[in-house]
């Protein structure tokens, strides 16, 4: 059922009903239209009051409805807000928990607006890339205020409905105990008889000097959107309901909607939106899988990645106890934890007693029989085979039956992992992201013989960690890792052939990269790549690699953890200074393998990079190691600071036309290292079929 229809004494209750949070989709829209029409028709009827079933009012549009006919489709929501706003008897809004977006468009064309505390109240649709298009922008500034209306839209962010008191947004907020429909109901015979009925589209904006905030506006918000169009264009609409009259407005937003829904951005932010929302969709694991409980977890590891892994579930309020080795690595990891909360709260943003609650969450042991009872334990040792076989042969002799054996690895073989134990349906891979306790992606590695319900648990699991849990097969280096070698294969590449790391991460920053290849190299210490490389001359002979990367490691240049990498860093400053010995060996090694440096385009440079993660991610969707183009998307938004206005790799390249993509690669393999530019199959075959990845 879409929407319930009862008749209380003389007031009509409509509640939408479309869980989880009453989207107003086209059976709602249809059925809540049908609830007016019908309480005007009955001559018993004196008011009308619009609720929302569960735990919303309404959160605005119907997520599956977006990008199909069904969101167009008579009644829309436009109508929806008419025939409300038109009614003879007054309809009543009765908000509670949630009212967002086309939620809160349809409140404000109620005559009424009543709410319980603690509701949030918001227009979200910058965060797509849109702006409210169901008249937000013109009622909004019209109940709560110019300035008010304006943040709120241009951020998106929800308020608490008792934040709204003195303002005309809600004619009533009531007490925290009370009965909302009874209350509403009282309302609404309070002014059933109540003429002429209050339109908050016959409201006047009134902000003295109203030019000189909207310029002030203007020039803040283009200096923080970026490479985002929606925010600027929000304070163009919202400006609107002060220079314009209602209608125009009205007629203003909605060209300005319509434009904004065909940007890439707003695609490449809706594609996010969904990317994210399925990731957590296993086709072969229910939604109703049973999940494993996990009231208690162990890190093996107490350095800065076990530190950081330590610290997300200790936030989530599951008590962690950490094993080393050692006392002293123990008590330095423990240390680190403590100091990192200290400095969160020095900045305001953890109280003393949470502080002192996260903090009591954490033990430390050296012995094994300490963790049996956890429920889940995480393995964050050094990544070497053999280091993990021992751990893991532990781990199965002294964990509880039941528990899950998760490895942090982020390139080794999850199943010849499991199979150190005697329990391979236990084992999973959860690759968390440094620094652990920032990084969104956790990348959840199912093994061959990984449990449905093991894989339910740690899916369920990511979410309690505010983490977004994006599900690999087995491979090397997985989805993240697999793509992001081949990248950096380019950028060394692009090294020898003219380029200096500078002139690549600038290059690729100005793309919409959080950070080129080279300072995120260094961040994350450029000698973890080194042993990778060392283990691929041995395991794989036939893939070329630029040495600038391994002579970069031989000076000691391991990174910021040693105040010199691929740039030089001065102490307790993480800005990246060229460096001159870097530069000349980059020159030099040239020189040495002959090849005679040339004048690379930035252009080439992101193509290069770019194009080198489309091709390997198309190769591992075909392989089935990732199950969507989707999910890679996920991968680098979230763990990889991919440009999120792009929408991922993979969407990027439908978005340039993987016809264009194979072009460019042809190019480049006849270049050097061309073998490099093999196109995938899969990428072909969808090209000469006029298709994207995400189609």
């Amino acid at each position: 059922m879409s929407a319930e229809y009862l008749v209380n004494g003389s007031v009509a209750v409509i509640t939408l009903n479309n869980p989880p949070v009453n989207g107003l989709g086209l059976e709602t829209r249809t059925a809540a239209v049908a609830g007016i029409r019908r309480a005007l028709a009955d001559d018993a009827v004196k008011a009308i009051v619009i609720t929302g079933a569960g735990k919303a009012f309404s959160g605005g549009a119907d997520i599956k409805e977006f990008n199909s006919p069904k969101a167009l489709t008579e009644p829309s929501l436009h109508s929806l807000i008419q025939v409300a706003e038109s009614s003879t008897k007054p309809v009543i809004a009765a908000i509670h928990t949630v009212c967002m977006g086309g939620g809160l468009e349809l409140a404000l064309g109620c005559n009424y607006r009543v709410a319980m505390p603690g509701a949030q109240i918001a227009l979200p649709e910058v965060k797509l890339g849109l702006l409210p298009g169901a008249g937000g922008t013109q009622r909004l500034p019209r109940v709560v205020g110019l300035e008010m209306a304006l943040n709120m839209i241009v951020s998106g962010t929800p308020v608490l409905s008792e934040k709204f008191a003195g303002t005309a947004l809600f004619d009533e907020v009531f007490a925290s105990d009370a009965n909302l429909i009874e209350a509403a109901v009282a309302f609404a015979n309070k002014v059933a008889d109540v003429r002429p009925l209050p339109r908050v589209r016959d409201r006047k904006v009134n902000y003295p000097n109203h030019e000189a905030f909207l310029q002030f506006s203007r020039n803040t918000v283009k200096a923080m959107s970026g490479a985002f169009p929606a925010p600027l264009e929000c304070v163009e609409t919202v400006a609107a309901s002060v220079t314009k009259k209602f209608e125009d407005g009205i007629k203003f937003e909605r060209e300005r909607f319509l434009h904004l829904i065909q940007t890439p951005e707003s695609k490449s932010l809706r594609h996010a939106f969904f990317a994210e929302r399925l990731a957590s969709k296993i086709p072969d694991v229910p939604a109703d899988t049973p999940t494993r409980e996990i009231k208690q977890a162990a890190i093996i590891g107490a350095g800065t990645m076990g530190g950081g892994i330590a610290m997300n579930f200790v936030n989530a309020g599951i008590p962690v106890i950490l094993l080393e080795t050692r006392q002293e690595a123990l008590d330095k990891g423990i240390a680190t934890i403590r100091k990192n909360y200290e400095n969160t709260m020095k900045k305001g943003k953890l109280t003393q007693e949470k502080f002192e609650q996260r903090v009591g969450l954490i033990s430390g042991t050296l012995n094994y029989a300490d963790i049996a009872q956890a429920d889940i334990v995480v393995e964050a040792v050094f990544e070497d085979m053999g280091v993990k076989e021992s751990v893991f042969k532990q781990l199965d002799a002294v964990m509880k039956p039941g528990a899950i054996l998760a490895s942090n690895t982020s390139t080794l073989d999850v199943n010849k992992i499991a199979d150190f134990t005697s329990r391979p349906q236990d084992v999973v891979g959860t690759h968390f992201f440094s620094p652990a306790n920032v990084m969104k992606l956790l990348e959840i590695v199912r093994g061959a013989k990984t449990g449905k319900d093991v894989l339910a648990t740690t899916l369920a699991l990511s979410k309690k960690l505010r983490k977004t849990g994006v599900v690999s097969g087995v491979c090397d280096g997985f989805i993240g890792n697999r793509m992001i070698e081949q990248y950096s294969r380019q950028a060394g590449f692009l090294l020898e052939e003219g380029c200096l790391p500078e002139q690549v991460d600038k290059a690729v920053e100005k793309f919409g990269f959080a950070m080129g290849p080279f300072r995120m190299g260094d961040l994350a210490g450029n000698d973890i790549g080194w042993y990778i490389r060392k283990r691929r001359y041995v395991e794989s002979p036939e893939i070329t690699y630029s040495k600038t990367a391994d002579l970069l490691c031989e000076m000691g240049r391991y990174g910021q953890k040693t105040s010199a990498g691929w740039y030089d860093y001065k102490a307790g400053d993480r800005k990246a200074y060229a460096s001159q010995d870097v530069n000349d060996m980059i020159v030099k090694h040239s020189a040495d393998i002959g090849v005679e440096r040339r004048k690379i385009s930035d252009e080439e440079i992101v193509e290069r990079l770019v194009y080198s993660l489309v091709n390997e991610g198309a190769l591992i969707l075909e392989e089935g190691i990732a199950m969507r183009a989707s999910d890679i998307d996920m991968v680098y938004l979230t763990g990889y600071g991919f440009p999120v206005f792009r929408g991922g790799p993979m969407f990027y390249a439908d978005t340039v036309g993987l016809a264009n993509v194979l072009m460019a690669m042809e190019k480049y393999a006849k270049g050097r290292h061309g073998d490099a530019w093999k196109p995938a199959p899969l990428m072909v075959r969808l090209a000469a079929e006029g298709k994207g990845f995400n189609s």
